[in-house]
């Protein structure tokens, strides 16, 4: 397994069945052109069998920190250790930038992720609520 930084378009879209959904080039391209975001992708034998995809988020009384926005690992390649290197490779990527830490949420009844972040050195941060608003299917995702 190696794990790269995704820097072209083509790259996120040929780890596209990792995503929860189609990928856009155009949507990629912002992701790229984007200060502080990041993906990195574990390759097997050349394909692309997980990702992991981190923002830099930044406050004026905190500095910066990392937050692990999805983790992803193609079905056939679980139970093998890829989810805790592209996490662990996310946190040795937000130590390098400067990040004071990172962090990512989690639903409560999702054992593998929470087996996987809880293996890469993560700790509970006790439980709380996540409250989303909707704005329709395309505003905000286009250029």
């Amino acid at each position: 397994m190696e794990i790269r930084r995704a820097t072209t378009v083509a790259e996120l879209m040929a780890a596209e069945h990792l995503y929860d959904g189609p990928a856009r080039p155009e949507w990629a391209a912002r992701f790229l052109a984007a200060p502080g975001h990041l993906m990195l992708i574990a390759y097997v034998d050349g394909t692309p069998a997980g990702m992991v995809s981190g923002v830099e988020m930044l406050h004026p009384d905190k500095g910066t920190e990392m937050c692990l926005y999805e983790l992803s690992v193609d079905e056939p390649y679980r139970r093998r250790g890829i989810g805790r290197a592209l996490t662990g490779a996310l946190a040795a990527e937000a130590r390098g930038r400067g990040c004071y830490g990172m962090w990512v949420g989690v639903d409560t009844d999702n054992a593998p992720a929470l087996a996987t972040y809880r293996s890469a050195g993560a700790a509970d941060d006790g439980e709380f609520a996540m409250l989303t608003w909707e704005f329709g299917d395309e505003v905000g995702r286009s250029d």
